[in-house]
């Protein structure tokens, strides 16, 4: 199965679920086949947490959900070493991060020493309790949900954990039609109940290698690292992409470009994942006339649209 069936797979497994985002299901699966964490920042009732279940149900892998309060600790997110009287030793019992999906549910209601935890397991692939270093099993996925409008008893995420993630996403509120379908649909048995696996959780790393090894051209590199100077020169930005975050933007253009089933990476690929990949890496100044609207997204177009767009693209 190639990098872009087995995703293709997934996609249609969690469409049984989830109805009319199917963009959305789209560049979460991307982001997936490209090996990135998520951030699902939408408003309670959305989807958040049922789009988590139906990708880990999708894959037969093991999934974990934290709730994230003010009074979690790192330790019972990571594990911590305990005395067995039994044994008369000391043993290890492993924390919730330990598995392929890890849900960090309201991840802005723990406490920033709380959120660090999370830090290393993202970034290095392993955790470190009491000094001792464990790897993590692959494959490893953070998905994360934040209300972007509750802000009583929250900690903001800092920049340096938000570049953690590939892209941040929202679903948003369903279309009418789609809305009457899951209000048929949801009985004395959720949905999510009856979605079986559609493929292995052990093959994802080899396909996340596959994605990887899609090519990026010279001038579709060159197009990537114009947008991070670009970033950094709006003059409606204050901070912007870091080298991590254009690493990220290349990365899930090859997930995009996966998942269409393309063996390159078109200038198309990074202009949509740019939608996902930079705006929750910005730091904006406040834009007049865009009541309503996350000004690091209109930022993001203004970007993309004082780039020349690199042509006659081939692989």
């Amino acid at each position: 199965m190639t990098a872009s069936e087995y995703a293709k797979t997934i996609i249609e497994n969690i469409k049984k679920v989830i109805k009319g985002k199917d963009e959305e299901i789209s560049i979460a699966v991307s982001a997936l086949t490209a090996g990135g964490n998520i951030l699902l920042e939408d408003l309670p009732g959305t989807g958040k947490t049922v789009l988590a279940r139906a990708v880990a149900k999708s894959l037969d892998c093991t999934f974990r959900r934290i709730q994230f309060t003010p009074d979690l600790l790192p330790s019972d997110i990571t594990g911590i070493h305990y005395f067995n009287v039994k044994e008369q030793e000391f043993q290890l019992r492993k924390g919730p991060v330990f598995t392929n999906i890890l849900l960090a549910d309201e991840i802005n209601r723990a406490a920033p020493r709380t959120q660090s935890a999370l830090l290393e397991c993202m970034e290095e692939m392993q955790v470190t309790v009491d000094g001792e270093e464990l790897k993590l099993p692959k494959p490893f996925i953070v998905i994360a949900t934040q209300n972007p409008i509750e802000m009583s008893g929250t900690f903001p995420l800092p920049e340096a954990q938000l570049d953690r993630f590939m892209i941040r996403l929202s679903l948003g509120y369903p279309e009418k039609k789609q809305e009457i379908a899951i209000l048929k649909e949801i009985g004395a048995k959720h949905p999510i109940d009856s979605i079986e696996a559609a493929v292995t959780a052990s093959a994802l790393p080899k396909v996340q290698t596959e994605v990887l090894n899609i090519n990026v051209n010279d001038s579709v590199m060159e197009y990537i690292a114009e947008i991070g100077e670009e970033s950094r020169n709006h003059h409606d930005v204050i901070t912007g992409v870091s080298t991590r975050g254009l690493i990220a933007l290349k990365k899930m253009s090859q997930g995009i470009a996966a998942v269409r089933g393309g063996s390159f990476v078109t200038p198309d690929d990074v202009q949509k994942a740019a939608k996902y990949v930079l705006p929750h890496r910005l730091v904006c100044r406040r834009i007049s006339g865009e009541q309503g609207r996350d000004p690091a997204a209109a930022v993001t177009e203004s970007i993309i649209s004082r780039i020349k767009t690199p042509t006659e693209i081939t692989a």
